[in-house]
Order: structure tokens, then C-alpha cells, then sequence
């Protein structure tokens, strides 16, 4: 199993040997939505690269994550558990939250 936490500093040590930002939270925020801009385009038009992008998006994520001081893993299993506790249903095709957890 990957461990995100060390990801996430494997991540932020490679931008600070590399000189990359490790301070602007907006300038990374920028980077991931150009990423994702990126992931969509290779997506839509059946590039090779897809999952190439979709690790850029991933990357920055982590980055972003220790810069902040944000435990990612911890944050999206909380999530993820979170999730399965909601309940939704179906209207015009669309998914609506009928219950919301309690935590």
C-alpha cells in the first residue's frame, strides 16, 4: 500500500531541490487547475498521456498538502467515510443529498 504521507514529502523535498515554489499556496492552487486543464484535454481527446496528467494533478495535490500542513491521507479516508454514510436519490438523473452523516 502507498503511503501518502511519505509521497507528500517525497513531493515537497523534490520542490525544494529542484528551487520550486514551496510558500505560494495560490501559485500551486493555479498549477493544479491548469493540471487537471491538462488531464481533462488528454481525456477528451484519447491521448496516451492520460494517466501521466492525472499524476501531474496528483503531484501538486500531495505538494500542496505538505505546504499547508494538510495530512492528505488522513483527510480522504475521513472523507471516504464520510461519503458512504450519505444517502442521495436519483432526481432527473441527477444525485441529491437526502441525509448527511452525523460525525
Amino acid at each position: 500500500m502507498v503511503d501518502l504521507k511519505e509521497l507528500q514529502k517525497e513531493v515537497y523535498q523534490n520542490k525544494v531541490n529542484k528551487g520550486f515554489n514551496v510558500t505560494d499556496a495560490k501559485e500551486e492552487f493555479l498549477y493544479i487547475y491548469g493540471e487537471v486543464g491538462e488531464a481533462y484535454e488528454a481525456w477528451l481527446k484519447k491521448k496516451p498521456d492520460l494517466g501521466e496528467e492525472l499524476a501531474d494533478v496528483a503531484i501538486y495535490l500531495l505538494g500542496i498538502s505538505e505546504i499547508l500542513g494538510i495530512d492528505l491521507e488522513k483527510e480522504i479516508i475521513h472523507k471516504i467515510h464520510k461519503n458512504e454514510k450519505r444517502e442521495y436519490k436519483i432526481v432527473d438523473g441527477i444525485g441529491i443529498r437526502t441525509k448527511e452523516c452525523e460525525e
